[in-house]
């Protein structure tokens, strides 16, 4: 093609692209139609009271006003949802979940499962999460990134999931729970998140963050579903742990201590971290150290419950069994007397290590343990979005948060198990599970 007939080539082109611009500016803009929630009834988590005929007006995702529904400045063109016989509250959020895991896929048989299929798993129970009333995640440890696409891809609209917080690989030792353990030495198999010293940690903070992870999460004592390590030993030193930190509130990041053993509660609580993920072994001085420091306790209880009726039958290996049941029982009996004590608290389930979609059993199990019912639902509302920095976006029904959203039959506050069987579900404004409709 000689110049003369590229440039007539190129003046058709810009002419086509400026008719298209300017058929697109001919068409009317269409403002986003505002959705009211007609609520019989709904319940302002901050003071625990149950208001009767509430409206939650919604437009672009997020709530403009929450009032009676006969005073709501409502219009014609909005769409009604009518939920007149059902208990409304906030969307629920998890602080520690492993979407792209599942409890099949403990121990050697994880050897199997190949990224690319973790994160096809992860967008499965994306969807299971989110259907069963967690609108956000905070997802605490996944291979190879692949909680980064799965967020991705929920972000962009592609799969159905719900918002997450994700940490990439999990930080830990040489050798250590966040290690791979189970392969012999030829192998020479190190996981991604290892990293040992000052040097090694603050590094590791820098790359997993450079590739796409919203919070560090760290193993600071061994774990129940590893090889060869102690669940009440400490791993990370206490410098490694303020180097780790230090970095990540730096760089905009909290950080999540995986802590059974007490020592690594404690230290974990001095170097700053954010939240102490299990907490079985936690005695006075963690206590009293995290109560100091406003650090969050996410307890990770109903798992206990499933794994120890189901491993034997999933194949898991039975060092691991054998540590569950030490572990587990103790941190009942340690994790109640933490409440007791008044330290701050955070739903988190370990879904993963139990079926994804029962994420809501975790606020009967803190009940038993001493929580009201109040106080466990705001554990998965109000406390969660505190830990996860997200307060002005999510965990209560007021205006300027995201309209997410869910419904329940009875009373949540006299009986917790309701937000086992949620039947509504609507996340920034759109509704992804309506049994109410069916009704």
């Amino acid at each position: 093609m000689n110049k003369t007939a590229k440039i007539a080539f190129m003046t058709i082109l810009l002419l086509l692209l400026l008719n298209t611009l300017a058929s697109a500016q001919a068409l009317p803009i269409q403002a986003p139609q505002r959705v009211s929630v007609h609520a019989g009834k709904l319940l302002d988590v901050h003071k625990g009271k149950t208001l009767s005929d509430q409206a939650i007006v919604i437009e672009g995702g997020k709530i403009v006003s929450v009032g009676s529904m006969t005073e709501a400045k409502r219009s014609p063109a909005d769409r009604l949802i009518d939920l007149p016989n059902a208990t409304v509250l906030p969307g629920l959020t998890d602080a520690h979940t492993h979407l792209t895991g599942d409890p099949t896929n403990i121990g050697y048989q994880a050897l199997g499962i190949s990224v690319p299929r973790a994160t096809l798993t992860g967008a499965r129970n994306a969807r299971l999460t989110l259907e069963a009333g967690f609108t956000t995640v905070r997802n605490v440890g996944a291979y190879s990134y692949s909680d980064v696409a799965l967020r991705d891809a929920i972000n962009d609209g592609d799969i159905p999931g719900p918002r997450m917080l994700v940490s990439g690989p999990a930080l830990g030792i040489t050798g250590g729970h966040c290690d791979e353990n189970l392969l012999p030495s030829e192998y020479h198999v190190t996981s991604e998140g290892v990293a040992d010293g000052v040097q090694g940690v603050q590094h590791k903070v820098r790359e997993v963050i450079k590739y796409g992870a919203d919070l560090i999460k760290i193993c600071a004592t061994g774990g129940v579903l590893s090889h060869g390590d102690n669940p009440q030993a400490s791993q990370y030193t206490l410098e490694e742990m303020k180097a780790i930190v230090a970095d990540a509130h730096r760089l905009g990041r909290k950080v999540a201590a995986h802590a059974h053993g007490a020592q690594g509660i404690l230290w974990a609580s001095q170097a700053g971290v954010d939240s102490i993920e299990h907490g079985s072994y936690i005695d006075e001085a963690g206590i009293a150290e995290m109560k100091k420091n406003g650090t969050y306790l996410v307890p990770t209880l109903y798992l206990a419950d499933w794994f120890l009726a189901n491993a034997e039958r999933l194949h898991v290996p039975a060092e691991l069994i054998a540590k569950g049941r030490d572990v587990m029982p103790a941190a009942r009996k340690n994790v109640a007397h933490a409440f007791a004590s008044g330290v701050k608290v955070a739903v988190g389930t370990d879904a993963a290590v139990y079926p994804h979609g029962l994420n809501a059993h975790e606020f009967a199990v803190m009940v038993k343990l001493g929580l009201t019912p109040l106080q466990s639902i705001q554990a998965g509302t109000i406390n969660a979005a505190d830990l996860l920095g997200w307060s002005d976006k999510i965990g209560a029904l007021e205006p300027g948060k995201w309209a997410d959203i869910v419904a329940v039959d009875g009373d949540p506050l006299q009986d917790v198990t309701t937000l086992e069987r949620v039947k509504f579900v609507m996340k920034g404004g759109e509704v992804v599970k309506d049994e109410y409709e069916k009704q």
